[in-house]
């Protein structure tokens, strides 16, 4: 499968990436952006998104670039530090590229951007890269 086949599936089984409202923007091996835009129900009491947010769109890049390879590669460890407040109605670009690849391990790290090309997050993923091909 290529990169766009394997993301393409991934999404239509991912109904939190849908709900998201996440664009896939370029999908590479190893290496992809996405882009959604932040909705009210995405707010927390200090009426700025979630935490939860920039992390599920950088978990998802995460997700994507490592997969695009064609093994199926799974989450092992995260960290992400929120570095400016996003708003509502802020479009949010998520750009992920590969830092390691070896066997059975890859590391990546996303940036966030907003629509003014500032950055407001920064993430690192491990994953683990299993031995079974997406078919």
């Amino acid at each position: 499968m290529s990169p766009k086949e394997i993301v393409n599936e991934m999404m239509r089984l991912d109904a939190f990436s849908q709900w998201l409202g996440i664009s896939l923007d370029l999908i590479e091996k190893g290496r992809c952006e996405l882009s959604c835009t932040v909705r009210g129900e995405m707010l927390n009491g200090h009426k700025i998104a979630h935490g939860g947010i920039t992390y599920s769109l950088s978990d998802s890049a995460l997700a994507f670039a490592s997969n695009a390879h064609g093994k199926k590669a799974v989450s092992i460890e995260t960290s992400i530090s929120h570095v400016y407040s996003v708003k509502e109605g802020d479009r949010l670009r998520a750009v992920c590229e590969e830092s390691y690849r070896g066997k059975t391990v890859g590391i990546y790290h996303v940036s966030i951007f907003n629509q003014d090309n500032v950055l407001v997050s920064r993430f690192k993923g491990t994953v683990h890269i299993s031995e079974n091909d997406w078919e």
